[in-house]
């Protein structure tokens, strides 16, 4: 492959990355699919709805990365999740920040972009805030503290860890076949789940669900097959084409967030490249607005008062930094993270469940004594 025919294929990928997340915020824009407010839907009223949608978008999800590895379309060991470090720490309080904060931001960070392309000019605010938090923490002064201290707690596995390795280990099977075999169990176990609750099948439900599901399955598909190359003419090495991390990439919405702030501030800087995590930013703002102003929902919203403004600010800076210690979000660690397997992104994602059930009984607190 020469250096033209790498430049056609990283331009296939990137536009195939943009289409797939505008249909995740068209899909999110349309069904309401939101991990805040399924918390809240069941603290606030017994609602398992919303929740139901994740728990299939999930299944969805686990189901078409194993069954794309079993195939032997993707390496599960390539992607971004996979490590033989267990930081169960960083995870644990990264996770249990960004719970938190996303309910005093409205919003984690895929619905933070959702409701931009709706037309809310508070959330282009927590966009840029979290942006700037996580930059800092990826590379900053927030990133010097995250190194020194979470960072440093973890337990080294001779393999990657997580469940599909562990069960290959017992079983004899390969890593691939034992993820297939769980992802089937556990996922077409949530899969399940989700079609029994009586209200549940209906279409807009069974899009959220199904939809989103397809949509981080069809991400791995084109980070880690199409956007693949065997031998990079240039280093003469295997490439994940337009990542940033130089592995294999799913949605993820609090270091692509950085990322694109960055891209921003630098777009003039030749080496500031469009990658995947960037336009998967633009492309669930654009597949929002599209749906917004088609079902004419788009309207414009403001901050209410200083308290308002407050809360989203400090909910931005605790997802910025909380995102970035627990490697990914609602989304990067609670869908494409889990999809993998990993033990990491279970932990951050029962760590952002507990963060934002504290946050909702916090907000819940906090308007009684207002009375």
């Amino acid at each position: 492959m020469d250096i033209t025919q790498l430049n056609t294929l990283t331009t296939q990928v990137l536009w195939a990355a943009f289409i797939l997340a505008a249909l995740f915020g068209a899909i999110a824009q349309r069904t309401h699919f939101c991990t805040m407010g399924a918390v809240s839907d069941i603290l606030n009223m017994g609602d398992w709805t919303r929740m139901r949608m994740w728990g299939m978008a999930i299944g969805v999800a686990m189901i078409g990365f194993y069954g794309m590895a079993a195939a032997g379309l993707i390496d599960p060991s390539k992607t971004l999740y996979a490590s033989n470090r267990f930081i169960w720490l960083s995870a644990l309080v990264g996770g249990g920040m960004f719970g938190f904060g996303m309910v005093l931001a409205s919003g984690c960070g895929s619905k933070t972009l959702v409701r931009i392309g709706g037309g809310s000019l508070k959330s282009l605010v927590v966009f840029v805030v979290m942006g700037v938090a996580a930059f800092a923490t990826l590379k900053g002064i927030t990133a010097v503290l995250r190194v020194a201290t979470v960072d440093r707690v973890a337990i080294d596995f001779s393999s990657n860890a997580a469940l599909s390795n562990w069960a290959a280990a017992v079983s004899g099977w390969s890593p691939a076949v034992a993820g297939l075999v769980i992802a089937l169990v556990l996922g077409g176990g949530l899969i399940v789940w989700a079609l029994a609750g009586p209200d549940f099948r209906r279409p807009d439900n069974l899009l959220a669900g199904l939809g989103i599901g397809a949509v981080i399955a069809g991400m791995w598909w084109v980070s880690g097959h199409l956007g693949y190359v065997a031998e990079h003419p240039d280093t003469l090495q295997e490439a994940f084409l337009a990542t940033n991390s130089g592995r294999m990439e799913a949605l993820s919405f609090v270091s692509p967030v950085a990322y694109t702030v960055d891209w921003f501030m630098f777009f003039s800087d030749k080496a500031k490249l469009l990658t995947i995590g960037i336009v998967s930013v633009f492309g669930v703002v654009v597949g929002s607005a599209l749906y917004a102003l088609l079902s004419r929902s788009f309207r414009w919203e403001g901050f209410r008062d200083a308290e308002d403004t407050g809360n989203h600010l400090v909910g931005a800076v605790l997802m910025g930094v909380g995102g970035v210690a627990a490697m990914g979000c609602t989304v990067g660690q609670g869908l494409s993270g889990i999809s993998t397997l990993s033990a990491t992104s279970f932990v951050a994602v029962a760590a952002i469940v507990a963060g934002c059930v504290a946050g909702v009984r916090y907000q819940v607190w906090r308007l009684e004594r207002s009375v």
